[in-house]
């Protein structure tokens, strides 16, 4: 539909498709599961008149987001591949092969809208949808790439887009939502890293909070934070998976109310609307999906502190903490390092 959109606005359209992980899947899965996103692309390229390209990228789209994945999460940290896609290949790799055949703008059918700030600064903000927002999966990207980015869907509801679909019968309107990692079939992500590195880790303790052995695990990769089934201990409430302890090979299990921390702090630091957030309140979410929550900002050694207004749950190392302004313009963000259990004392 974005580029559909384009082209019955008057735009000269050329497409792009972009080979990711086809080939990548193929081979740990069979040719059977690769996606056929490329034959709908080339169904509306036929349709509305305009030449498709297809650009293989599948080397780098390995090397920069599939490798660091597997170890990210060997080393007990859920990182967020489609940040650094989003940033590193889809608006980096593929936005160099659009000004190499001398197109002026590359678009893309993000829920999210691109901005102009007073300063002179480019910045992603939410679109007019809400649930299904992408603003989360874009605040790396940078000023450079930003002024060349179009997002023609940002002003509809995914509902809108898809009606908009159907009255002009694209095969893409009946197409399934997914929230699926794109190189990981059924989200079967352990499967998926021992096939990928080879590496299968090890069984190891799963211990309380005060370090006790209260079960076995079946290798860390194969648990999240606030995980809560799977754990097959006996307890007189639920129990979840707190924290991930790598280089001891435990997982740490407790109650709902110690998954609940003050804070976090993240690095690896990218500024969008804003250059400074030492000392800001802002809202602030920690996965895609999450109603922002209210938190003050405080700059600290090589990142950054954020207290919760009130205490959170399912905080994630590897996954990022983007921070918005008022109006969802998103002022920056960074990468979670750790949960804080108590910031008392750093917010005035």
């Amino acid at each position: 539909m974005a580029a559909v959109l384009l082209k019955e606005t008057g735009h000269e359209v050329v497409g792009l498709t972009a080979e990711l992980s086809a080939g990548l899947i193929a081979r740990y899965y069979g040719p059977s599961r690769a996606s056929t996103n490329a034959e709908s692309a080339r169904a509306v390229a036929e349709s509305y008149g305009f030449p498709l390209h297809t650009v293989n990228l599948e080397n780098d789209f390995y090397s920069i987001i599939v490798q660091p994945f597997c170890s990210e999460y060997l080393s007990g940290k859920t990182p967020n591949p489609c940040i650094h896609c989003d940033s590193l290949i889809k608006f980096d790799r593929l936005l160099r092969h659009a000004r190499s055949l001398g197109c002026e703008k590359i678009a893309s059918g993000h829920y999210a809208r691109i901005m102009k700030a007073a300063n002179g600064r480019y910045y992603v903000a939410r679109g007019r949808e809400t649930v299904k927002d992408q603003s989360y999966f874009l605040f790396m990207l940078s000023q450079e790439s930003m002024k060349d980015i179009i997002f023609p869907l940002g002003d509809y509801t995914k509902s809108k887009v898809r009606k908009m679909a159907e009255e002009r019968r694209l095969s893409a309107a009946e197409r399934p939502e997914s929230q699926e990692i794109c190189f990981i079939p059924d989200n079967r992500y352990a499967e998926f890293i021992e096939r990928a590195t080879g590496k299968a880790p090890g069984p190891g303790d799963i211990v309380n909070t005060v370090g006790k052995v209260i079960g076995q695990h079946r290798g860390i990769h194969t648990y999240t934070i606030g995980q809560r089934r799977g754990l097959g201990i006996a307890s007189l409430g639920p129990l979840y998976v707190v924290s991930i302890d790598a280089r001891n090979n435990r997982i740490v299990a407790g109650h709902r109310e110690e998954l609940e921390t003050a804070g976090l702090f993240a690095d690896t630091i990218h500024y969008m609307r804003e250059t400074d957030l030492n000392d800001r309140r802002v809202l602030v979410k920690t996965r895609s999906t999450q109603t922002p929550v209210a938190a003050y900002l405080k700059k600290e050694d090589n990142g950054i502190l954020v207290v919760f207004r009130e205490p959170q749950v399912g905080i994630s190392p590897g996954q990022a903490a983007v921070f918005y302004g008022d109006e969802m313009d998103i002022l920056g963000g960074g990468i979670i390092v750790r949960s804080i259990k108590n910031t008392t004392g750093s917010e005035p």
